[in-house]
């Protein structure tokens, strides 16, 4: 063939090969057209879904072998060793060891992390916090793979990647990085109303957590606990800090993201190392079939959740933090975990969503970690022996004596071999499935909007207005016009009408094209959506400024870090410069940092120490900044002796929260108190009025 001819023939082939984009069909990686880009392939609406699904696990493959090879998603992440302790009793609800077992601790591995931004970029961002632990049990690692919220964006796997491509940086420049707010994101969730639910809640306040250890847990999807009758219960995992649930304002994040942005990670390094050890407690909410085919929503549903008025969260047990990686890399970097991995007594639901989870996790690892040995990587090893005869392999550590690596065998009397009858061993709970196979979205997952309806009403004023501002926010910086309209009216109208007005007025659009629905639901409010609902019980790691001057009065400064110390809470003294300053009585008081260096964002209350040095104060610009940010995002204050005229010189307001005083010690307990609530959110109006 001439070179003329072969040059034809490729032109032929391309020019035949290519498909004008506005005629595109959707195809599998070689080309097979795709019908239904929504569904799974289950057995029945609501089956489990099924292995020959080769759309999915086309679609899955790539997109786990997409980042080489920092993770795709819950890239930036902190982890932390800790152990696991089982209420007594729960052995009516399941035969898992570790959970029946009260007088065992069981070694956990933790790792919390952001989802959408890369290794390098900010803690404090607008996200969604990944919560996974790891459980070295007797019976081998199980992990419970959750988040920070109790539901998810979507419904079923196969849009995972969509999802995940939607919310990510865009392609075309790369930007933004750790943020939603651009157009792919709110075009994808304007176009898929499943998400409704799930914005709701990315748009409040547990999306910007003021540390790690006031966050809660949630596996999202509905399990199965086993007992040994071989009885199933459906449930619902949940993990409540003892900490009680708090979060910063959003002037707060955009700051601490510049100034501190690991300040997530280290204020939980520094919590451990000082032994103010986080703990939560383990629950589930253990419900039957019977019970769910009666609520107005479906349990597969990942983006729905169970109120606490129809099912209290059972206590199981606690779990505590109470040591650091002793290698960032070889433990939180290449911890692997999967929903997938799990021990006799646990078992799955049909969820779709999870079904999918069960399989691409483990399929990243692969990738990612670049073996299927990562299990024998330390971090994910099992405590308990292990024998699978499986040799060879990428980076292989475990020595195999013996002949036979198959089963059953002759030459090595058998073993390892099958359990008996008698021994415990996973087996998976027989639900009876029937039906056809087929793509298709249970008609009792139709309803998207009841739940977030119920999330929003239920919330307190100050965090509906939170979430009023967020979307305003969010849709601001959407550059497309249609997006925008689009997202009020087919997302936020059939929400809840009044979040809808306020943000089609800020953003200058027609709410008259909104769809209004109304709820439907039997629960109207659930008082466990409020982070109000998780208050702290004591200040323990609580941290508080002390400003200082040359001046300051030595006595009330002594007072402050003893009275800290006893309640297990941290006062750290700041002044202009890192040098000692002198006192009133000319001794030196040593200082922890610098006022411009430890700003007042990274930390909870702010006392300024009396003295004969107002004048000083007076002049510092830095100084009085301090004090007004820590107003302005509406922490406790307080003001000692001469600093009294703080008040006037600044034009603050003084209310609950901020107090004036001769003596710290008479004020001791009401300053406690008000550390303890957090923020005063009674005054949030009137900070508006203090510049940023």
């Amino acid at each position: 063939m001439s070179k003329q001819n072969k040059n034809e023939k490729i032109q032929q082939f391309e020019s035949e090969s290519y498909v004008d984009p506005q005629h595109q069909i959707l195809t599998t990686s070689l080309g097979v057209a795709v019908k239904d880009n929504q569904n799974s392939l289950r057995a029945d609406s609501r089956g489990p879904t099924l292995l020959e699904d080769f759309f999915l696990r086309d679609k899955l493959i790539h997109f786990d072998r997409e980042r080489i090879p920092e993770r795709v998603v819950h890239a930036r992440g902190v982890g932390a060793h800790g152990y696991f302790e089982a209420y007594p009793g729960n052995e009516k609800w399941t035969k898992a060891h570790f959970l029946t077992n009260s007088e065992r601790k069981t070694p956990i591995f933790a790792r919390i992390s952001t989802v959408q931004g890369g290794r390098g970029s900010a803690d404090v961002v607008r996200d969604v916090r990944g919560f996974s632990i790891k459980f070295y049990t007797q019976e081998g690692n199980y992990d419970l793979v959750g988040n920070n919220i109790p539901v998810f964006f979507i419904q079923d796997a196969i849009k995972f990647p969509d999802f995940v491509h939607a919310v990510k940086p865009e392609d075309h420049n790369e930007i933004p990085t750790g943020q939603s707010a651009h157009d792919t994101f709110w075009d994808f969730v304007s176009l898929n109303t499943e998400a409704a639910h799930m914005t709701t809640w990315v748009m409040s306040d547990r999306a910007i957590p003021r540390n790690l250890r006031s966050i809660q847990g949630f596996g999202v999807h509905t399990f199965r606990l086993i007992n040994a009758k071989n009885e199933a219960f459906l449930v619902k995992f949940h993990w409540t800090p003892k900490q009680g649930v708090a979060q910063v304002v959003w002037d707060e994040a955009l700051k601490l993201n510049g100034k501190d942005p690991d300040f997530h990670r280290r204020d939980l390094w520094d919590a451990i190392e000082r032994g103010n050890y986080p703990e939560w407690e383990l629950g589930a909410q253990i419900f039957t079939e019977e019970q769910a085919a009666e609520w107005d929503f479906d349990v597969l549903d990942p983006t729905k959740l169970v109120p606490e008025e129809l099912v209290p969260v059972t206590p199981l047990g606690k779990f505590i933090l109470n040591r650091n990686p002793d290698e960032f890399f070889a433990e939180t970097e290449q911890v692997a975990f999967s929903p997938a991995n799990i021990v006799p007594g646990i078992d799955f639901s049909n969820d779709p969503l999870l079904q999918g989870r069960l399989f691409s996790y483990t399929d990243t690892h692969l990738h990612r970690l670049g073996t299927p040995n990562f299990n024998q990587i330390p971090i994910n090893k099992p405590v308990c022996p292990f024998h699978t005869n499986r040799r060879g392999g990428f980076a292989n550590q475990h020595i195999h004596k013996g002949k036979a690596n198959y089963e059953p065998n002759s030459v090595d009397s058998n073993y390892p071999r099958e359990a008996t009858e008698d021994q415990q061993a996973f087996t998976s709970y027989p639900e009876r499935i029937e039906g056809s196979k087929l793509r298709i979205r249970a008609e009792s997952f139709a309803d998207h909007f009841s739940q977030a309806t119920l999330h929003y009403r239920s919330l307190s004023t100050h965090e509906q207005q939170h979430i009023k501002d967020a979307y305003a926010f969010e849709l601001s910086k959407v550059q497309a016009e249609e997006i925008r309209q689009r997202v009020v009216s087919e997302l936020l109208s059939p929400i809840d009408q009044d979040l809808a007005q306020y943000v089609a007025n800020e953003l200058g659009l027609n709410v008259e094209k909104a769809k209004v629905k109304s709820p439907n639901s039997e629960i109207i409010i659930s008082k466990k959506l409020s982070i109000d609902a998780f208050p702290a019980p004591d200040i323990a790691q609580r941290k508080i400024a002390v400003l200082v001057h040359n001046g300051a009065n030595a006595t009330t400064v002594n007072a402050i870090k003893k009275w800290a110390e006893q309640n297990n809470a941290i006062a750290e003294v700041l002044a202009p410069s890192a040098a000692p300053v002198k006192s009133s009585d000319d001794q030196e008081i040593a200082v922890n940092g610098r006022q411009n260096g430890e700003p007042s964002v990274t930390y909870d209350a702010t006392v300024v120490v009396d003295g004969h040095n107002f004048d000083k104060f007076k002049s510092d610009g830095v100084a009085k900044h301090y004090v007004l940010e820590t107003y302005k995002h509406l922490k406790p204050i307080v003001l000692i002796g001469d600093k009294s005229q703080i008040i006037e010189i600044l034009n603050i307001k003084q209310d609950e929260s901020v107090f004036i005083t001769d003596d710290f010690l008479s004020i001791q307990n009401e300053f406690k108190q008000a550390i303890q609530q957090h923020r005063n959110w009674d005054r949030e109006e009137a900070a508006k009025e203090i510049p940023a």
